[in-house]
C-alpha cells in the first residue's frame, strides 16, 4: 500500500536546473570556453563534487575568476529561476496526495534554505510534512541517505513510498533506498538515461495521481 510521495525539488517541482546551467554557460561563453554538458550532467540531482564549474573554468583559462564575476553569475541564476513557474501538474498532485491522506516529503541535494525558500515563495511549503536536504545528511544523491532520512521522518517503509525524480542521480538514490520511482524529466534531463525508474512520464500533468499510482503498482 502506498502511503507517501517523496518529491525531488530541482528540475521536478521548479525548473532550476536549466537556469543554473544557463548562468554558468554564459560565464563560460564570456571567457571563450564551452561548458561541456557531459561533465555538467554529473552535478544534476547531486552536488559539485563530481564536477565543479568554477574550478573547471579557472583551470581552462589559467586564472581565478574575479569575485564580481562569481557574484554576477549568482545574480543571473536568481533572475532566471525567479522567472520560472511551478512545473505542470505539481500543484495538482500535491493537492491530490493531501486529499488522499498520503504523507508528503521532499528529498533534495540542495540546501534547506534554497528548497524551503522557493517552496514558501510558491505557496507550496505547508503540504510537505518533511524536507530533507544536503544539510541533513552525510551524502547526497546518488547515495540513498536523503531518501532514507525522509522515510524515517515520515514514518513509512520504503515499499510504502514512491519517489518522483527527474535525473539519473535521483533515480539511483531512490532505488538504492528501496523505493519505487517515477521519472519526470525536464528539458535538461530528457535526453539522459532514466531507465532505472519504474515509470516515466512526459509531465506530471499527463494524468491524475490515482492513474499514476496505478501505473506504479502495475510496474512491480
Amino acid at each position: 500500500m502506498i502511503r507517501a510521495l517523496i518529491f525531488d525539488f530541482d528540475g521536478l517541482i521548479l525548473d532550476t536546473e536549466g537556469p543554473i546551467y544557463q548562468s554558468w554557460a554564459e560565464v563560460y561563453a564570456a571567457h571563450g570556453v564551452d561548458l561541456p554538458f557531459e561533465l555538467w550532467v554529473k552535478t544534476v540531482g547531486s552536488s559539485n563534487d563530481a564536477f565543479h564549474p568554477q574550478f573547471h573554468l579557472e583551470e581552462r583559462i589559467g586564472s581565478k575568476l574575479p569575485q564580481e564575476v562569481i557574484d554576477r553569475r549568482i545574480e543571473r541564476r536568481v533572475e532566471l529561476v525567479l522567472a520560472q513557474p511551478l512545473l505542470a501538474g505539481v500543484a495538482d498532485h500535491v493537492a491530490s496526495a493531501a486529499a488522499m491522506g498520503l504523507r508528503l516529503g521532499v528529498a533534495s541535494s540542495s540546501s534547506r534554505e534554497w528548497v524551503s525558500g522557493h517552496l514558501e515563495r510558491l505557496g507550496l511549503l505547508a503540504p510537505f510534512q518533511c524536507l530533507r536536504c544536503r544539510d541533513d545528511v552525510e551524502h547526497v544523491k546518488p547515495e540513498p541517505d536523503l531518501y532514507l532520512a525522509v522515510l524515517d521522518c515520515l514514518g513509512v517503509k520504503a515499499d510504502e513510498a514512491v519517489a518522483i525524480e527527474d535525473s539519473p542521480n535521483g533515480i539511483m538514490a531512490a532505488k538504492r533506498a528501496g523505493l519505487r520511482c517515477v521519472a519526470v524529466p525536464n528539458p535538461l534531463t530528457a535526453g539522459l538515461d532514466l531507465s532505472g525508474a519504474d515509470v516515466r512520464l512526459g509531465s506530471l500533468a499527463d494524468g491524475t495521481l490515482s492513474e499514476l499510482l496505478q501505473q506504479v503498482s502495475a510496474s512491480t
